[in-house]
């Protein structure tokens, strides 16, 4: 009996998964199949770039933020610790950029996200009303201001955000994130952006806005976690509309280790568990390969376990293939044998997002609380 309640519940969760991964394809079609054309207006930019230590490729990612296809716009860095060995790349930016480039270092912090509380200092800083926020391991093309920029033209538009993914991964590692990214995370955020109507979060990749905006929002919050999350859902309720935008970015793990992704991800996970509370454990329909392997050792290899698996994989692969060629990132696609040990590493760090409360980010050790609050850990 036990062990027919326990294939029934595995039946449960690949039924729900099937229709999950037709949810993500359907919602990925529509959303790269339509893309509105949003008018460009030349407005005058900061884009704001917070910098902790060195990151693969970090010379060719900054320098995409200086060489833009854009007439006027400055961009400032920020660093908590003057001995970080990104400052004197940074420097050399400054002497081949000095009117466009502006380094700001020794920024002490205001509070516990040390991310939030430098762009709080570049913010003081920043000459213009138009504001992006950007992550500082993202490489761009010379479009991209004139790009995410657009969708503010939109009276009702009060910010703007972007996902992102590696093109074309060389490791393994990197391979597993950007799969990460492409056929679960991006599909997932069309998903949460139809049934709610609209985002109501954002990505900290990328999020433009306008000062004025996040004045009446109350602006960054520097003791919270996922403050990016947090920023979109204020938009919201304050009646802006939040705009995911069609360009997906660039961004190479580079070769970072499968444990350093999977603590990484572990972070994003009880993240989103602390910000989005029950809907996080709604993520256990997305596991439809991983639920295929118990069943087929519990039914013994039956014929029906089988044809059930084998559709589970048709449907999935066929859901990754529409990310795949819709964002489109072709070269991804020679990376999917990797596919079902992608979806166990996303199960098990869904499991252990579903568990405590400490994180590990940039080196410190951070507890979360209540909707996403944080605080050095103490034991």
């Amino acid at each position: 009996m036990f062990l027919l309640s326990l294939q029934i519940i595995l039946l449960l969760l690949i039924f729900g998964s099937w229709c999950f991964y037709g949810a993500c394809l359907l919602c990925t079609r529509q959303f790269f199949s339509f893309q509105s054309v949003a008018e460009v207006r030349d407005e005058p930019v900061s884009i704001l770039v917070p910098i902790c230590g060195l990151d693969a490729g970090a010379w060719e990612n900054w320098l995409s933020l200086c060489q833009q296809d854009y007439a006027n716009y400055e961009v400032l860095f920020g660093v908590v610790d003057p001995n970080d060995p990104a400052v004197p790349v940074l420097q050399k930016l400054t002497n081949m950029f000095p009117e466009k480039v502006h380094l700001f270092t020794d920024l002490q912090p205001r509070g516990i996200n040390h991310k939030d509380s430098s762009l709080s200092y570049l913010l003081e800083s920043a000459r213009h009303e138009i504001i992006i926020f950007t992550d500082s391991d993202i490489r761009v093309d010379p479009d991209y201001i004139r790009t995410v920029t657009a969708p503010l033209s939109e009276s009702d538009v009060g910010l703007v955000t972007c996902a992102y993914i590696a093109y074309q991964p060389q490791f393994i590692s990197s391979a597993l994130a950007s799969l990460g990214r492409c056929c679960d995370f991006i599909p997932s955020l069309l998903i949460a952006r139809l049934l709610e109507g609209g985002l109501r979060f954002a990505i900290g990749v990328t999020l433009v806005t306008r000062k004025s905006f996040l004045a009446d929002i109350d602006g960054l919050q520097l003791n919270r976690i996922g403050s990016d999350y947090n920023l979109g859902k204020r938009m919201a309720l304050a009646g802006y509309q939040v705009k995911l935008s069609h360009r997906i970015l660039e961004s190479d793990t580079g070769q970072e280790s499968i444990g350093s992704l999977f603590q990484r991800e572990l972070r994003w996970a009880r993240t989103i568990r602390f910000n989005r509370g029950p809907i996080y454990y709604t993520m256990a329909f997305c596991y439809g390969i991983v639920y295929c392997i118990p069943l087929l050792v519990l039914s013994g290899f039956q014929k029906w376990a089988i044809a059930i698996s084998l559709l589970t994989l048709v449907l999935r692969y066929s859901q990754a293939l529409v990310a795949i060629y819709s964002i489109p990132c072709p070269r991804l696609a020679t990376w999917l044998w990797l596919l079902p040990f992608r979806d166990l590493l996303s199960w098990f760090v869904w499991v252990g997002g579903a568990f405590g409360k400490v994180v590990y980010w940039r080196g410190r050790k951070l507890k979360i609380e209540g909707d996403g609050l944080i605080s050095e850990w103490d034991p």
